[in-house]
């Protein structure tokens, strides 16, 4: 005999696998009366404590230490490690090595893009469960894909040394300079590359997307002379305008219980978006003509208010960036030296931030005048995205409600991997819960 009033239960959504996202997390939602009043994004992977490994090393070393933080991203820790001990050194790399600088970040933007958008994105928007199961059907897609992600790791390779964690990139420039002959066979795979990259943009331009727009604080990097990567402003589009140096007095990160990852807010603000929405918001001008001729056939305007549409701001910086390496190979002029003298000789502190694929990426080091580090800082782009996350999701849930279980837990993933996180450079767990909250 069934109860005549049975008490509400608890609905329990649970992924034990989900191999599209970088790292370990879980998602708690709690519902009641189809109103979302508990979203807890759990990050349980353990610390791993690189601002304390980089305590007692060497200034030089920290671009080959922090670089370790990431396998996908490992260009951008370098590249903000070295700004920000160049800077507490006073030095300025002369312009052909800069640009060398820039074109390494060129093949780390093309190689990390490509792998969320067609590897763990694209198969949201189509019902695949992996990028495997999207090639039976899309064969050609996965294809263009995989060979667009090679010539990203062909530029790591070329500069860097090695396609994960380069070993050519040192603070003051790189052990070794490329001729410009050299570059011959490399642009010849960027203009491929570059064609790619476009119908890339014109391919996820047309995939389904749910409906939502949302009110973001976006905040990246701005520079007055190109679309910014290692260089620029901290900029805002609700009228923030910093020095580097300023950052950490209008960002403040901040221990939450249920994770073992900082939220970083935006002082008096709160949450904020940082990544290639943010980028594409604040810099859209810069963007070159194909390239806007692309985001225009896309049907984006200069700002993108739906998170849903990262996948084709993400494309778009593919050709960007495809466009971007082919001008620096073109215009390349071999420097003197592979490198700049870079000394300390007593104390002081650098700061240095640069364009992750996934966004601002924050470096500070106080250095002795034995040119060893006492302190280091790092915000990662994630930790910076957390708390936004959050608030996507108690806008995008009340809209699902209608939908089951499974497919509910589908958008709430999908809306996770819009901001493309990286836990850390491993792949594991997610789990969802989701229950009725007692009346």
């Amino acid at each position: 005999m069934s109860d005549p009033d049975p008490p509400r239960h608890t609905r329990t959504i649970k992924v034990d696998y989900l191999a599209r996202v970088e790292g370990e997390g879980a998602l708690h939602l709690g519902i009641r009366e189809g109103r979302v009043e508990d979203v807890k994004l759990k990050i349980f992977e353990p610390p791993r404590f690189f601002e304390a490994f980089l305590r007692g090393r060497h200034f030089r070393e920290a671009p080959d230490l922090t670089a370790r933080i990431c396998g996908i991203c490992p260009v951008a820790y370098q590249m903000s490690a070295c700004h920000a001990v160049e800077r507490a050194a006073g030095v300025t790399l002369p312009r052909p090595l800069r640009e060398l600088r820039r074109l390494l970040y060129c093949g780390e933007w093309i190689e990390s893009h490509c792998l969320h958008l067609f590897m763990l994105h694209a198969p949201d928007f189509l019902g695949y469960e992996s990028a495997i199961a999207m090639a039976k059907d899309h064969r050609e897609v996965v294809q263009m894909g995989l060979k667009l992600k090679k010539t990203g790791n062909d530029i790591g390779t070329f500069l860097g040394g090695r396609e994960i964690h380069p070993i050519n990139v040192k603070v003051g420039g790189f052990y070794k300079a490329p001729r410009k002959a050299d570059f011959t066979p490399l642009a010849e795979d960027l203009l491929r590359a570059a064609d790619a990259a476009e119908k890339t943009v014109d391919w996820v331009a047309a995939l389904p997307f749910p409906e939502f727009a949302g009110d973001y604080e976006y905040v990246g990097l701005s520079h007055p002379d190109e679309y910014p990567m290692n260089e620029g402003r901290i900029l805002s589009n609700r009228g923030l305008d910093i020095e580097v140096a300023e950052y950490e007095d209008h960002f403040e990160e901040e221990h939450v219980p249920y994770t073992n990852a900082l939220h970083s807010i935006h002082r008096g603000h709160g949450a904020y978006f940082v990544g290639p929405m943010a980028r594409y918001a604040l810099n859209h001008d810069h963007l070159s003509p194909r390239t806007l001729a692309a985001a225009s056939r896309a049907g984006l305007g200069k700002v993108c208010h739906n998170p849903f549409q990262s996948i084709i701001v993400r494309a778009l910086e593919i050709l960007y960036a495809c466009e971007e390496a082919l001008r620096v190979i073109t215009e390349y002029e071999e420097p003197d030296s592979p490198d700049i003298p870079v000394t300390i000789t007593e104390a002081c502190t650098g700061w240095g931030c640069t364009e992750a694929p996934r966004g601002l990426l924050y470096h500070r080091y106080d250095i002795g005048p034995d040119g060893l580090i006492s302190q280091a800082k790092i915000v990662p782009p994630t930790s910076q995205n957390q708390k936004q996350i959050e608030d996507d999701l108690r806008k995008i849930v009340p809209l699902a409600l209608h939908l089951t279980d499974a497919e509910l837990q589908w958008r709430c993933e999908q809306a996770i991997r819009n901001y493309d996180p990286c836990i850390s450079c491993a792949t594991h767990f997610l789990k969802i819960k989701k229950e009725e909250v007692p009346s």
